[in-house]
């Protein structure tokens, strides 16, 4: 009988000590390996009998994954090893520079393993020692039984097996006896091995009999050996694809629809992509993407292999052009994968154009679950952009649909403004922003409704793609100043009766953190609201873009912006300033004429000091000026108390006040519980 002993020819002793101190992340896919090698040989005993180079009876061909006590054993049927084999195979890893390599990767399992073949000994990562048992499908070979307890030094011994076939016996370190649990082995082949085109056994099926689960004498078989993207597309129906969607994500939505990949130059690839249903946080659906490589299991970490957009989608892509242990570096710089990435990127956008081509309605039907993938792809990728803005959709108020040439010429005629600029009008809340929306619609406008998570950044981009062209968002101002088509001379109120309007109305706007409110006075017509809050385009769209872009965080500080917009048109509006020149006349008259006064003293003294040096201006007249300067704030802040006075106990300002506060979803609380009670008492 043989017996060996040796040393395995590393050219360093670091070998052991470095796959022992893997990441502790990494440890598991020592049976990934593993089960992988037993498929390996598998499948060449498969392709020997194919061309003839074996001859015997294949026979039950199923891998089987067994705990014992302290061990996990691995065992195929597959070609087998000779003596000679092992001692190629497996005692001889002789590698030039490993040394560097080993320091530079000492804590990347993938890296190392991938480098250097080293998938059987991963086993070392929660073993204290490994023995392989194997026979080779060679006539007359020998049964070989190869032993190491983790260090350079092995065991090699003929020893006794029936059959051909290889048996990896795995005695499980005191730090990894999480390994040996059933739950812990099912969740990990579940995850790797599912879909291995071998079948895969561990332990037995179970049933229900007298209230508990006993084992049958079946073997329970954890993997699909043919799953769908192995197929061909002619092959399959509907229901064939959602089923393995069912099995991929047991508790998703139905998908929207599905890609077929298949490819075999110049790299080769095959995969089903899914567009499922998202319906609010994008980063919850990244990583759904599962990454196979002949059917075993990589990573769900797809970034590199396909454009970030389309992380969004869920699915499988297969492709033996993208090693099995692979690093994100590797991904980052490998050209197939730079292939691969347009490639996918290129069929979705096909697939998309094809639906909206043959079946514009449900492309329409599909366009709100659609939407974030095409706009997320717009706005991340310009070769996407150019194929996209051929299908991507705007949808009105009214949930009509439009591609972007055709709303350009939907509102041409009635949207461009005095300098030719084309105005898009939107809606971010149909509900809330409702009577501006009808106020646009009244004058022959359209408004869309961009209410999706990248609206607000579609909008920029799109005021760059589309030439002469402003989003504006409704109730941003009021009607007639959305669109302006001429300058218009309106009769304005003259400024002092302005400036009692709006500090009636300012004395009775709410004090609320981190909002400013300025009032304003315009004739907008006696149909249109007597009061409307307004807020800048420019000064939200900036707080908005604040939240979601870094270094715009001083827009993100600043309060919210809004105008009070008076119309000194509307009767109601008139009514409030009749009956204050009525009330507070006799008190205001002569607090005004102080301050006309006052400040034409003031005016007076400034103009006269214009031009002078400070020390050329005597003492007395400095101080005069301020004194003058006090008695104005002092005469002003009079003024502003008996209005305010009158205000308080005028119901209509207030009612008035919180209808526009209400529109706007901002009247709450006391506030709200206060205007409800005023109403019923002018009712």
């Amino acid at each position: 009988m043989i017996m060996q002993k040796g040393n395995i020819g590393v050219t360093t002793e670091n070998i052991f000590p470095i796959i022992k101190k893997f990441l502790y992340s990494d440890h598991e896919i020592f049976l990934r390996e593993l089960v992988s090698n037993a498929v390996d040989a598998t499948q060449k005993l498969n392709t020997l009998a194919s061309i003839n180079e074996f001859k015997g009876e294949l026979g039950d061909l199923t891998i089987h994954v067994s705990l014992g006590e302290g061990t996990i054993t691995i065992s195929d049927h597959g070609i087998g090893l000779t003596a000679e084999e092992i001692d190629k195979y497996i005692n001889q890893i002789a590698f030039s520079g490993a040394n560097d390599f080993l320091e530079k990767y000492k804590n990347d399992a993938n890296a190392i393993i991938g480098h250097f073949g080293l998938g059987f000994y991963s086993g070392f990562m929660v073993a204290d020692k490994v023995e392989l048992i194997t026979k080779s499908y060679k006539e007359d070979a020998k049964a070989m039984k190869w032993s190491c307890d983790g260090s350079p030094e092995y065991t090699l011994e003929e020893t006794e097996k029936a059959e051909r076939g290889t048996d990896i016996i795995l005695y499980i370190s005191d730090d990894c006896k999480e390994f040996l649990e059933e739950a812990r082995i099912s969740a990990l082949l579940n995850k790797y091995c599912k879909f291995l085109p071998v079948p895969i056994a561990f332990g037995k099926k179970k049933e229900w009999k007298d209230g508990k689960q006993v084992e049958t004498d079946e073997d329970n078989i954890i993997n699909n050996t043919q799953p769908l993207w192995t197929r061909k597309p002619s092959e399959l129906t509907d229901e064939d694809y959602i089923n393995f969607y069912r099995e991929l994500y047991p508790m998703s939505d139905e998908p929207l629809f599905w890609i077929h990949l298949n490819v075999d130059y110049p790299f080769n690839l095959t995969g089903i992509l899914y567009f499922p249903k998202i319906k609010s946080n994008i980063d919850m659906n990244r990583n759904k993407i599962q990454l196979y490589c002949n059917q075993v299991y990589v990573t769900d970490s797809v970034e590199g292999i396909v454009p970030d957009f389309l992380t969004l989608l869920h699915g499988v892509i297969d492709s033996p052009d993208i090693p099995l242990n692979v690093s994100r570096s590797y991904l980052q710089s490998d050209s197939n994968v730079k292939k691969i990435s347009t490639y996918i990127t290129k069929k979705v956008s096909d697939r998309l154009q094809a639906m909206f081509k043959n079946d514009r309605p449900q492309f329409e039907e599909k366009w709100n679950d659609l939407k974030i993938f095409i706009n997320y792809g717009m706005l991340t990728q310009e070769d996407f952009y150019e194929k996209a803005c051929k299908y991507a959709l705007f949808t009105d108020t009214d949930g009509k649909h439009y591609t972007y040439e055709e709303y350009k010429e939907l509102i041409k005629g009635d949207q461009t403004d005095k300098d030719g600029n084309l105005i898009y009008l939107y809606t971010n809340h149909k509900e809330e922003q409702y009577s501006y929306i009808e106020a646009a619609n009244n004058k022959g406008y359209n408004v869309l409704l961009m209410d999706g998570q990248l609206d607000m950044p579609m909008v920029s981009m799109l005021e760059q793609k589309l030439e002469k062209s402003r989003f504006t968002r409704v109730d941003s101002d009021i009607i007639d100043n959305l669109i302006v088509k001429e300058e218009v001379k309106k009769d304005f109120l003259e400024t002092a009766k302005q400036d009692v309007l709006a500090s009636i109305f300012k004395s009775q706007l709410p004090k609320v953190d981190k909002v400013e409110f300025h009032t304003q006075v315009q004739p907008m017509g006696v149909n249109a609201a007597p009061v409307m809050i307004t807020q800048s385009e420019y000064m939200r769209r900036m707080k908005e873009m604040a939240n979601i872009q870094a270094g715009m965080s001083f827009y993100g500080e600043m309060p919210d912006m809004f105008n009070l917009v008076l119309n000194s048109d509307h009767k109601l509006i008139k009514e409030v300033l009749s009956n204050e020149e009525t009330t507070c006349s006799a008190e205001l008259a002569p607090i005004q004429t102080s301050i006309d006064d006052t400040q034409k003293q003031y005016d007076t003294l400034q103009k006269s000091q214009e031009g002078k040096k400070d020390e050329e201006i005597a003492t007395t007249e400095k101080d005069h000026l301020t004194d003058l300067s006090k008695k104005l704030d002092e005469l002003k802040k009079q003024k502003e108390s008996i209005i305010t006075t009158y205000a308080n106990g005028n119901k209509i300002v207030r009612q008035l006040v919180d209808l526009a506060l209400l529109q706007n979803n901002m009247l709450k609380g006391e506030a709200l519980n206060n205007f409800v009670k005023r109403s019923i008492d002018l009712i």
